[in-house]
């Protein structure tokens, strides 16, 4: 396998040079983490999993016209995706009650709400990602009004649009997590959807058991967490043949 020089390693992926300019490999990892990273593990075959469960939500995402940064799958664990420069936010949405919310508000995990919530997060693992208000973001220049127009606008398209996916495949969208970034091309600016979707950043219950099928499961010490994200991958009709199996990353040049 060609050498690549690495630009990042996140808890999850590691990102390398790709084939062409503009372009990064995005490769997945069986690491796992919790709680702001204070809690780590391997999850055997996530990597290959989230993989596989990231390009066909990413794919059928980019159907709807909303942009992405995913171009294809390379192999079992590697992605070429756009090269972005991030915003530092994470956009969560919350359809139901649970995790943190419950706790700030002491509600009953479960609870249906009014209408979904959308929060944001300055992405700092120092810091425990803490939530932050609009006024945050544009005073300290992490996004400015108009971007967080558009972001707003994607992420309700991208929540009406998974909610009802995976409804049709027996699962709750309880709440999930993006990323963005701006995309330049020549003189043009465009706000993509980033990084991953997977159960590592989506709370998916089964609707008629409430099982939790998502990182929840190495969270809270359920067990069968490789059997769950099996499961969701199954059921989307994207489990790989023969199950995931182990593929090293590539080699690297600093």
């Amino acid at each position: 396998m060609a050498r690549r020089r690495q630009i990042y390693e996140g808890k999850a992926k590691v990102l390398f040079e790709g084939p062409e300019p503009g372009t990064l490999v995005q490769y997945f990892k069986d690491d796992t983490s919790a709680f702001s990273n204070k809690k780590k593990g391997t999850i055997t075959g996530k990597g290959v999993l989230n993989n596989r469960i990231s390009e066909y939500l990413m794919l059928r995402i980019g159907e709807m016209g909303i942009p992405t940064h995913f171009v294809r799958r390379l192999n079992m664990r590697e992605q070429l995706v756009r090269e972005v420069e991030i915003i530092p936010l994470e956009i969560v949405v919350r359809n139901v009650a649970a995790g943190s919310l419950a706790q700030r508000f002491g509600l009953t995990e479960g609870t249906p709400l009014p209408r979904c919530i959308v929060e944001h997060y300055f992405k700092s693992d120092t810091l425990d990602d803490p939530l932050v208000s609009e006024e945050h973001i544009t005073a300290f220049g992490w996004a400015t009004p108009q971007d967080l127009d558009e972001i707003m606008s994607l992420t309700l398209r991208i929540n009406d649009f998974l909610s009802g996916l995976f409804l049709g495949i027996g699962l709750r969208l309880v709440d999930f997590r993006v990323e963005f970034g701006r995309l330049y091309t020549n003189d043009d600016m465009q706000i993509v959807l980033a990084d991953e979707i997977s159960p590592d950043n989506c709370r998916l219950w089964d609707i008629k058991t409430g099982e939790r099928m998502d990182k929840d499961r190495f969270r809270r010490d359920l067990g069968n967490v490789e059997e769950a994200y099996q499961e969701v991958a199954r059921r989307l009709g994207i489990l790989p043949e023969g199950g995931p199996r182990d593929m090293k990353g590539p080699a690297t040049m600093q």
